[in-house]
């Protein structure tokens, strides 16, 4: 892997992994009393798949080959930013549309599963 290309990807995963840890900790100790029930159950989910999805990033960065890489960490990435993100906003009062965003997100993750999948049968053919 060209050298900006993994500097690029270990800043990826390095602030993938950062935030959800920081938005974990920021859910559980300064919105305990804030969110709901509903804002909380969100919350969690949101931390949970942006948190696996960002190992997900670091397996397709040092697991995956050629474009499969690319495409994987692109759209794990967009997958957190789209399905996490729209969670946290929902979370804290968002409308309701926000929702519909939330799929998008889970199809990006999908694909980067996918993606994910053939990178690593390419490498080991």
């Amino acid at each position: 892997m060209r050298q900006p290309v993994r500097l690029f990807s270990g800043l990826l995963v390095g602030l993938a992994g950062a935030s959800a840890v920081a938005l974990g900790a920021f859910g559980a100790h300064a919105l305990r009393d804030v969110l709901d029930a509903r804002g909380s159950e969100l919350w969690h989910t949101a931390v949970n798949y942006h948190f696996w999805h960002a190992l997900a990033l670091a397996c397709t960065s040092f697991a995956a080959t050629g474009r499969w890489r690319h495409v994987g960490m692109a759209a794990f990435a967009l997958g957190i930013v789209l399905f996490s993100g729209s969670l946290y906003a929902l979370a804290l009062g968002a409308p309701r549309w926000w929702g519909a965003i939330t799929p998008l997100g889970g199809l990006a993750f999908i694909v980067g599963w996918m993606a994910l999948g053939f990178g690593l049968a390419r490498r080991n053919a």
